[in-house]
C-alpha cells in the first residue's frame, strides 16, 4: 500500500481498513519485539506509509497501543467466558489455573498491562483516555461478575479485587520473566544476578490461587 492510496481513503469502510492495517502492524511488531521497542516509524514502515499518514488515523503511537490494550481486555474476557461459563462450583485452584493459562496465551496483553498506566495513558488526549477507560471498565465489570458467579464466596467486591490483583501480578511477572537481551545475557553470564527472574505461568497461578483463597476467607469472616 503506497502513501497516496493510504491518504486517499474517503469512504468509511476504507478508513476502517486503514485503521485495521495500522493496528495489525502495531500488534505484529509488539508481539515480536515488545511494546517498548516499537516506534511510530516502525509501524509506518510495516504498513508501508510515511508517519504523517498514520497520524490521520491515530494521534500518537500511544493511542494505537491504548486501543490494542482495550481490545485485549475484551479478548481476555471472551477467553475467560469460554473456560468458565456455566461453572458455579469451581475451586480457587481451578479458577487460578484458568486465569494463569488465559493470560499466558495472551503475551501482548500481559506486556501492554505494564505499559498502559506507565506511558500509554500519559501521551494521549483526554478524549482518547476517556474512551479507553470506559471500554476497559466494561470489560472489568464483566470479568469481575464472571469470577463472582464462578466463586460465589468472593462477593461482588471480591470479584473486582481479583481482576485488579491478577492483572497487576501479570504485568509485573511478564516483564520480569521476559528481560531484554542485555539483562538476559547478564543472567547467563552470572546466574547469581538472575535470582529474581520467575517462570510466568507457575508463579502467576500460585499467587492467583492465594489471592482467591484469601479474598474468600476474608469475605467469610466479614
Amino acid at each position: 500500500m503506497v502513501t497516496s492510496d493510504f491518504q486517499r481513503a474517503r469512504r468509511p469502510e476504507h478508513k476502517e481498513q486503514r485503521r485495521d492495517a495500522i493496528l495489525a502492524a502495531a500488534r505484529a511488531l509488539a508481539t515480536r519485539d515488545g511494546v517498548r521497542s516499537v516506534t511510530l516509524g516502525d509501524i509506518a514502515g510495516e504498513v508501508g506509509v510515511h508517519k504523517s499518514a498514520l497520524l490521520r488515523y491515530f494521534e500518537t503511537r500511544e493511542e494505537i497501543y491504548l486501543h490494542l490494550t482495550a481490545e485485549c481486555w475484551h479478548d481476555w474476557a471472551a477467553g475467560l467466558h469460554a473456560a468458565l461459563d456455566g461453572t458455579t462450583d469451581a475451586t480457587p485452584a481451578e479458577v487460578a489455573d484458568v486465569i494463569a493459562r488465559t493470560l499466558d496465551e495472551r503475551p501482548l496483553f500481559c506486556d501492554l498491562l505494564a505499559h498502559a498506566p506507565l506511558t500509554l495513558e500519559r501521551h494521549v488526549s483526554l478524549d482518547s483516555v476517556r474512551a479507553f477507560k470506559l471500554s476497559t471498565l466494561e470489560a472489568v465489570k464483566d470479568i469481575a461478575a464472571l469470577f463472582t458467579r464462578t466463586l460465589p464466596g468472593l462477593g461482588a467486591a471480591g470479584g473486582r479485587h481479583v481482576v485488579g490483583a491478577v492483572t497487576a501480578l501479570a504485568a509485573s511477572f511478564w516483564q520480569i520473566s521476559h528481560p531484554p537481551e542485555t539483562l538476559a545475557q547478564l543472567y547467563r553470564e552470572d546466574p547469581r544476578l538472575g535470582h529474581g527472574v520467575v517462570e510466568f505461568t507457575p508463579r502467576l497461578r500460585r499467587l492467583t490461587e492465594a489471592v482467591l483463597t484469601g479474598l474468600i476467607s476474608s469475605a467469610d469472616n466479614a
